[in-house]
């Protein structure tokens, strides 16, 4: 959803088994988009053992585009599985462990958890089956 001159919305479970739902606002590059809602469903098989790029700026590849030059991914990690995330010059991170249990950099992280990175590669180890996010942006 892009809010641009404003919108009205809201959010319900509307199956009976538990959901996860992660509310996240990036601001636009501008003000004054124009307001837009889509909807798409990912083949989540895509994500295990992989980055699955979701979001991205306005041509940057991923089936979700935003107005600010930031990307998020997913991941699912099964127990063992070891992964890096390239964090580049200028660019910085934010990772958040969905659930599972996992070691970043060396540093043991929990479901909810979250660790920022600037310029460095995250080290991901899971402990546990475990799901990432990952918002990559530009250095502040």
């Amino acid at each position: 959803m892009s809010a641009g001159t404003g919108v009205s919305h809201s959010e319900h479970n509307l199956g009976s088994d538990a959901l996860r739902f992660l509310q996240i606002w990036i601001l636009p590059d501008q003000k004054r988009h124009k307001p837009a809602y889509g909807e798409l469903k990912l083949d989540w098989a895509l994500r295990k053992g992989k980055w699955l790029h979701i979001a991205s700026g306005v041509g940057g590849g991923a089936p979700i585009e935003l107005h600010q030059d930031t990307n998020l991914y997913a991941l699912e990690l099964s127990k063992g599985d070891q992964i890096e995330f390239k964090v580049k010059e200028s660019r910085q991170a934010y990772l958040v462990l969905i659930e599972g249990e996992a070691v970043i950099n060396g540093l043991r992280l929990e479901a909810r958890d979250a660790i920022e990175s600037i310029e460095e590669t995250l080290r991901l180890q899971a402990e546990q089956t475990a799901h990432f996010l990952v918002v990559e942006m530009a250095k502040a």
